[in-house]
C-alpha cells in the first residue's frame, strides 16, 4: 500500500496516496496538488512547507523540487526538453501534463536522471 501524504492547513486536511500525486505547483501562498486521476486540491500552504512535509513522510527521492514553484513525482517523467523549457509528466495511458520550467532547472534535472540511470545495476 502506498504511503499517504497528509497536508493540513488552518481550514482543511488533505490525505492522498503518494504514488498518485503527479505534481505540486505553487501560486503565492497557495499550493495545488495535481493527482493522477485528474483531481486537484488547493491548499493555503507554501511550497516550501509542502516540500518539508513530503520529505518527512517519503524516504525515497521520488519527489523533486524544480525551481521555485514546482515539485514533481519523478515516476511520471516522460520527457524533459530544456531547450523548449518543457517537462512532460504522464502515465502513458490516462493523463498527460506539459509543464513549463526554467531551462537551467530542467537541464539539472535531465543530468541528474541521466547520471542516476547510468549507475543502476543491469
Amino acid at each position: 500500500m502506498s504511503k499517504k501524504l497528509i497536508f493540513s492547513s488552518a481550514s482543511e486536511l488533505v490525505s492522498v496516496p503518494a504514488d498518485s500525486v503527479v505534481y505540486i505547483v505553487a501560486d503565492g501562498n497557495y499550493s495545488s496538488i495535481v493527482m493522477a486521476n485528474g483531481s486537484k486540491y488547493v491548499l493555503t500552504i507554501q511550497l516550501g512547507q509542502m516540500e518539508k512535509r513530503i520529505s518527512e513522510r517519503i524516504e525515497d527521492n521520488r519527489f523533486v523540487r524544480i525551481g521555485k514553484s514546482l515539485i514533481i513525482n519523478r515516476d511520471f517523467i516522460t520527457q524533459i526538453a530544456p531547450s523548449r523549457q518543457r517537462l512532460t509528466l504522464s502515465d502513458c495511458r490516462d493523463f498527460h501534463h506539459e509543464l513549463s520550467a526554467s531551462r537551467e532547472a530542467l537541464k539539472v534535472l535531465k543530468e541528474f536522471i541521466e547520471k542516476e540511470t547510468c549507475h543502476e545495476p543491469d
